[in-house]
């Protein structure tokens, strides 16, 4: 022990710096250790660590002593206390993150499972819509009428098809139908819109061009909207109406999804599994590759249709009808090839004679759009327990205030559009008479309430 004065105080503490620290210590401990004498401290300690006695100005510096007594310091207590304090506090705080994540994934596989259940048929639960009157009788009627050859459309309209989503890459989409009208002498023609661009972008250009063809043959014009070009037509009405009010008779909603789509709302739903990866996938498959706008699919949504019609709404005295079909579910669909369009093969044709010029060889391009639309669903009618054509429910088709033709017949969502069926556009030209029909009867109506 080596000892720089020999003058000892009365008062005098120990510092240990391998384990603890003076500034630490409690009024208690303090006193503990000034009780302490110099002839307790060397009996305490051993040869173990290094003890620093100050007394007053003078210090007392042990050589390494070790502890002999069953006592531990109280800051050494206090150390301990501290660190299962602080492991006890980083338990439980991973304790909650973990329990926070377990909630938020029960929450998300919730919302997966739950789907569009609770979405469904939402708008004929709204209250004060307006009733929808069954036109599928005269819709027959009619039909049977023109097979019979009786043509009653007049000429003194323009009538415009308004194709849907991704029918910019069919180039066959309406095609027939246009055909036939035009036969009848009808003045028709296929709306010209980027079908895969949003809601509200589609209706400008529907305006637009509602009006050029009404300056262009003072005709008014009626539309036919079909997928999600039912919805571009009547978000242009909607949108606005107070400008193209005299120069639109009606509209035909055929398969449109005026509710909402199961099918794009399972896609791009928020808070359920794998949402972020999904939604990455069909940025990348219709930005990128097919160079449209996501919120083309996104406007179909059930969040976004209640959105739109909260804000624009069809007037209550337009006339409009709504037709919508069932898909058949049957194992021979699954056979079944559309054809959407035609590749040409210029050199792919027998050698040229003389000086004659040969055409390129057209092939068919053929996808299995009635095996898709009927796998859809029975998809969405084993999850769902709803009718639809593969895109669209029965229920979300139907326009509050409008005439509903409900065939029974099995028709899938594409069948109106790329079907060889001859009665396919002939169902567009009953679909219009029967507008027509309600065009002639609401004007009585309102021709008599103003009398």
């Amino acid at each position: 022990m080596r000892v720089e004065s020999a003058k000892q105080m009365e008062e005098f503490s120990i510092s240990i710096p391998s384990s603890t620290c003076h500034d630490d210590l409690s009024p208690a401990d303090h006193y503990i250790m000034n009780d302490l004498t110099i002839e307790n401290v060397t009996s305490m300690f051993t040869l173990t660590g290094e003890a620093v006695v100050e007394f007053g100005q003078s210090t007392i510096i042990f050589q390494p002593l070790a502890w002999q007594g069953l006592s531990f310091p109280v800051s050494s207590l206090e150390y301990g206390w501290r660190t299962v304090f602080a492991c006890s506090r980083f338990i439980c705080v991973h304790l909650r993150r973990t329990c926070a994540q377990i909630r938020r994934l029960v929450l998300r596989v919730q919302k997966t499972i739950q789907g569009s259940g609770d979405d469904i048929g939402w708008l004929q639960r709204t209250t004060d819509v307006l009733p929808i009157e069954d036109g599928t009788d005269r819709f027959f009627r009619l039909l049977q009428r023109i097979n019979d050859g009786a043509h009653t459309l007049p000429d003194s309209l323009v009538y415009v098809l308004v194709p849907g989503l991704f029918s910019n890459h069919g180039p066959l989409y309406f095609v027939d139908t246009k055909k036939y009208f035009s036969r009848l002498g009808l003045n028709c023609c296929i709306a010209r819109i980027h079908s895969e661009a949003s809601v509200e972008t589609n209706a400008v250009e529907l305006k637009q061009h509602i009006e050029e063809l009404y300056w262009g043959t003072n005709k008014r014009v009626m539309l036919l909207g079909h997928s999600k070009g039912g919805v571009d037509a009547a978000a242009a009405i909607a949108m606005f109406w107070p400008d193209i009010k005299d120069k639109v008779a009606g509209l035909v909603l055929v398969q449109c999804p005026y509710g909402g789509s199961p099918i794009a709302a399972d896609i791009l739903r928020e808070g359920q599994l794998a949402d972020i990866e999904t939604r990455r996938i069909m940025e990348i498959l219709i930005c990128r590759i097919i160079k449209g706008d996501l919120r083309a699919l996104e406007d179909l949504t059930y969040d976004k249709r209640r959105e739109f019609l909260a804000k624009y709404s069809l007037p209550e005295t337009f006339p409009v009808v709504s037709f919508h079909t069932e898909a058949s579910k049957a194992p021979g669909v699954l056979s079944t090839l559309s054809h959407i369009a035609h590749a040409e093969l210029p050199w792919l044709s027998t050698p040229p004679t003389s000086n004659d010029f040969v055409a390129g060889t057209k092939l068919p391009v053929v996808v299995p759009l009635a095996a898709a639309m009927a796998v859809c669903a029975l998809h969405l009618e084993l999850r769902y327990g709803e009718k639809s054509d593969g895109l669209v429910t029965r229920k979300d088709a139907e326009v509050p205030g409008s005439i509903a033709v409900r065939p029974d017949r099995k028709l899938d969502h594409a069948w109106m559009v790329y079907s060889k069926d001859p009665d396919a556009p002939q169902m567009c030209e009953a679909l219009m008479m029967l507008l027509l029909e309600l065009c002639e009867k609401k004007y009585e109506l309102h021709f008599a309430a103003l009398t």
